[in-house]
């Protein structure tokens, strides 16, 4: 578990997303949607859709546009797509791993779409279950340094059930499983801990390291998959190093 390759992604994701608000709005309100409809419209006991709109709250998504994808989630309004969700595994130039979770309207077309990106820059598209062992799904918090006492966070969370705690100087990552998620979160939300990213992510169980050059390739790949209308999250067993993020942002 890396933790300044992952809080390099992050900050990475958070400036590109950013710079394409209407489009990150867009994925949220999707994200929102799918949860409202699989697990009713109150975040109070739909804990996918809580973690949905507190996302969306971070990004200063209005109100409104909230409680309307939730409406459109359950029913309340006409007119939603009928989006699902879809994990599409693959490999990126010298074997990094992929995973790319997508909530579309049109499997065929997304499917065409993230083959395209793949093919045309070195890499392929995998069979169902061929990458997706390399991964395993875990809560995942990620909290700024705010002056709070590394002790107290350690003590607060793995209290609540967190499987690891990860200090680095630019972030504290808290990992926990499945089934104590929602319990870490909440210790540490009333213990007054704020936190950058509360979410369920793909971990990779190990990282593969590459070359400057070859790592560049990579990314650059990434950023293709990101780009797609369709795509929520790529997730990838690539380690990168924060001066290589540096360097790489530098020149994108």
């Amino acid at each position: 578990m890396s933790g300044h390759s992952k809080w390099s992604t992050i900050k990475r994701k958070k400036a590109a997303e950013d710079a394409r608000r209407g489009k990150l709005f867009t994925r949220l309100t999707r994200e929102i949607t799918v949860a409202a409809r699989e697990g009713g419209g109150d975040p109070d006991i739909n804990f996918n859709l809580r973690l949905a709109v507190d996302k969306a709250k971070s990004a200063n998504m209005p109100k409104d546009n909230i409680e309307r994808a939730i409406k459109r989630g359950t029913g309340e309004l006409k007119g939603a797509e009928e989006f699902s969700e879809v994990i599409y595994e693959g490999y990126a130039p010298h074997g990094v791993a992929l995973l790319v979770q997508v909530l579309t309207d049109n499997k065929n077309r997304t499917v065409s779409d993230v083959r395209r990106v793949l093919t045309r820059q070195g890499g392929t598209l995998a069979d169902a279950g061929g990458v997706l062992w390399q991964f395993e799904r875990k809560g995942y918090i990620a909290i700024a340094p705010d002056g709070t006492d590394e002790e107290t966070i350690f003590e607060v969370a793995v209290e609540a059930g967190a499987e690891d705690v990860v200090f680095g100087d630019d972030l504290t990552e808290v990992y926990a499983t499945l089934d104590t998620f929602q319990a870490v979160r909440q210790a540490l939300e009333d213990a007054g801990i704020k936190f950058e990213t509360a979410e369920m992510s793909m971990i990779p169980k190990t990282t593969l390291q590459l070359d400057e050059k070859e790592t560049f390739q990579v990314m650059g790949v990434i950023d293709a998959l990101e780009d797609l209308d369709d795509v929520q999250q790529v997730y990838s067993n690539l380690g990168i190093s924060d001066e290589v993020m540096d360097r790489y942002e530098a020149e994108s």
